[in-house]
């Protein structure tokens, strides 16, 4: 049987990134596979693209994979990209595909889900309930308030020295346009974003943030976006506290929410200790993969 593969171009790019696509159907027009290359523009960035790639079950084996990756890889190349980087599930054809197409893997994550159902909610009140000498925690939805916002901006660089193994994902420069970018987009698709923080009380700067967002209509699971402290107010436990506190709000403002979910680098042993030590139960595992071009 032979395939057609029809190049695309996102109509409508992002703020940080636009994206290319191409999509392969079989001789009655139908979409059995596609591939879309996410181009990065922020600078620190400009030197990345990030691959999806999808075939249908039926169609695996028939080179559909290659094709689609041989256009996305010739589309980076064309486009000054010095690496493509892919993710797939631990165990499933994409993380066979990969490897043998010669991407090397580069980071493992960990996908953990809690049950709010099942939540020990007396545990969660202890963690939130114990004082934490120096700090207060406050919490807004959506854009960051105007009195925040510098602090806020500057608290994103918590980020920046999070165990990744060896993954390039460049650098990536927080502002205030760009927190109040990120959480209009959230805005915009209709979801709901909370996120709670740690102040230090000695200068009102922000310590750490974590981000929570839910679906628009408050059922099914919400997701964790990140959790970070700025390095000078570790080992405070300011992690832990910051996250039962989104937990505990979450469960107040959205009754009918049903989980959270959140993914953690093999490597971040730390925030896999905060998740554990909350509740939050594997679901499963991915791979990064990257390839040099």
């Amino acid at each position: 049987m032979s395939f057609r593969i029809t190049p695309l171009t996102d109509p409508a790019p992002g703020a940080n990134s636009r994206r290319l696509a191409w999509l392969a159907s079989d001789a009655d027009s139908l979409p059995v596979a596609s591939a879309f290359l996410r181009l990065f523009n922020s600078p620190g960035q400009e030197h990345l693209a990030e691959l999806t790639l999808q075939v249908h079950p039926a169609e695996r084996r028939r080179h559909l994979g290659s094709r689609l990756l041989d256009a996305a890889t010739a589309a980076a190349r064309t486009d000054a990209r010095r690496r493509v980087i892919a993710q797939a599930e631990a165990g499933s054809p994409g993380d066979r595909f990969l490897p043998a197409r010669g991407f090397r893997k580069v980071l493992t994550m960990r996908y953990t889900r809690l049950s709010l159902a099942d939540t020990d909610t007396a545990a969660l009140a202890r963690v939130i309930e114990r004082p934490h000498p120096g700090y207060r925690l406050l919490s807004w939805h959506g854009t960051v308030p105007d009195g925040l916002a510098e602090t806020f901006a500057a608290s994103r660089r918590a980020m920046d020295d999070m165990p990744m193994d060896d993954t390039d994902y460049g650098t990536v420069s927080w502002d205030v346009d760009r927190v109040r970018a990120a959480a209009k987009a959230v805005e915009q698709r209709g979801d709901h974003l909370h996120t709670v923080a740690a102040v230090a009380a000695r200068d009102g700067s922000i310590a750490g943030f974590t981000e929570l967002v839910v679906p628009g209509n408050g059922r099914g699971d919400g997701q964790h976006y990140g959790t970070g402290v700025l390095p000078e107010h570790r080992g405070h436990g300011l992690g832990r506290w910051m996250k039962a506190e989104s937990i505990r709000h979450a469960r107040a403002r959205h009754p009918h929410l049903d989980g959270l979910l959140t993914d953690t680098a093999d490597g971040n042993l730390p925030m896999r200790r905060i998740n554990d030590g909350l509740g939050y139960t594997p679901t499963h595992t991915t791979h990064q993969y990257q390839l040099d071009l």
